[in-house]
């Protein structure tokens, strides 16, 4: 599934980005495609919640149906369509639930260290999932998106460029992942500016040549 994320003027560096996503193997497309929705999904429900405690509740609900996914996907409710994805392509396995975890960690989070440790663990979680490491700079660009105050996103936007660059081994082999973390890493260098040209070339040279 690509939706308003896998387009041009995506807040933050998307798997499904075809650009990005023609580094996947053909056949765990559909499952990258279901992973990162959900991503979006948690990041939109953490984006949006006013309480905490509500917040949580539509966060236990994702946890339990992530559990059941991994149990016994066929008692999973009908009728909404990311359950739908997830269950073509996820049933029988485990570790989505990690996911949630990571995201109630963001919601949760008391102050700004906690926030940027949080942001970090969202994205090392959702970098695993999509079969590597290495995630903590894209998780920190992920995070400058959600904060309120422009001056905590610009000290998340910090904290980015001031992570290493992971081993290219961290990503597990996945060039996607390099891919998404040397854009992250990019797009964190000029503060959050967007430059949508030279985005776009950097992503075809690590296509090509892998740096």
């Amino acid at each position: 599934m690509l939706d308003n994320h896998a387009a041009e003027g995506a807040p933050y560096p998307d798997i499904r980005d075809p650009r990005v996503m023609v580094a996947v193997p053909r056949e765990r497309r559909p499952a990258m495609a279901a992973l990162w929705a959900l991503a979006e999904r948690l990041a939109r429900l953490i984006g949006d919640a006013r309480e905490p405690m509500i917040g949580q509740i539509k966060l236990a609900w994702w946890r339990d149906m992530m559990a059941m996914l991994a149990t016994d996907p066929t008692a999973l409710p009908k009728g909404e369509p990311l359950l739908a994805e997830l269950q073509a392509t996820w049933a029988g396995q485990d570790g989505l639930d990690a996911l949630v975890d990571a995201a109630e960690a963001m919601l949760l989070a008391e102050n700004e260290a906690e926030r940027r440790e949080a942001a970090a663990g969202f994205g090392e979680a959702l970098f695993r999932l999509s079969g590597g490491a290495g995630g903590a700079r894209w998780g920190l660009l992920w995070g400058a998106g959600l904060q309120a105050g422009e001056g905590e996103g610009r000290q998340f936007l910090a904290d980015a460029r001031d992570q290493p660059a992971p081993p290219r081994a961290s990503f597990g082999g996945s060039k996607a992942l390099l891919m998404l973390d040397r854009w992250a890493a990019a797009i964190a260098a000029r503060d959050g500016e967007r430059r949508w040209r030279s985005e776009g070339l950097r992503l075809l040279r690590i296509g090509l040549f892998g740096r």
